[in-house]
This record gives structure tokens, C-alpha cells and sequence, in this order.
């Protein structure tokens, strides 16, 4: 059982439960997932420093980051994220190009 990071933009965050949730349960994954804001609470600097540094270590406790790069966007927080996965060595696995996910 590979250990993914789920790696996308909040833009599509309920894609990114469903991807996680099939990921779990059809994959053979274990996922590493980003913390959602379900309350759509005000975010400070301080909060949004914790929440990258946490994905960044979570990164670090992963095999591989798992890309949710739909219809291509990748924005600037991400592609920091695969350059971070990269120079740590972790696989990149694009949901775009992963045949295991049903579209």
C-alpha cells in the first residue's frame, strides 16, 4: 500500500474528498489528506503558515504526492508542492493521467 499527499487546489475540494475516498477504497491507497475548511472560517497569515508547513511535512511522510489537476490547473501553491515532493525524491502521480480513476 503506497502513502499518497493529496496535493490541489481548494477550488476543488470536494473533488479531492471523492478522488481520496475512491483512492481508499478502489486504489489501494493510503491518503495523506489537505484539511478542508468546511466552515469557511477567516484564514490569518499565521493559520495559512501552519496548514502549508503541515502539508509539507505530510509530503515528507509520504511515497508519492497525488496531483488533482483538473482540466490542467495546477496553481502557484501546488506547483511549489511538486517541486517540494520532487527534490525529496516522491513520486508525482497526476490525477489527469492516472488510470486507475474512473472520470
Amino acid at each position: 500500500m503506497k502513502t499518497v499527499t493529496i496535493c490541489g487546489s481548494m477550488r476543488f475540494e470536494r473533488e479531492m474528498q471523492s478522488i481520496a475516498f475512491y483512492l481508499e477504497t478502489k486504489a489501494n491507497f493510503n491518503v495523506l489528506q489537505c484539511v478542508y475548511n468546511v466552515d469557511g472560517s477567516e484564514i490569518s497569515a499565521e493559520d495559512a503558515a501552519s496548514l502549508a508547513a503541515a502539508h509539507f511535512k505530510k509530503i515528507d511522510m509520504s511515497d508519492a504526492i497525488y496531483v488533482v489537476d483538473i482540466g490542467g490547473y495546477i496553481g502557484n501553491q501546488v506547483s511549489k508542492e511538486i517541486e517540494y515532493a520532487k527534490s525529496k525524491g516522491k513520486e508525482v502521480i497526476y490525477h489527469s493521467k492516472y488510470a486507475g480513476m474512473e472520470a
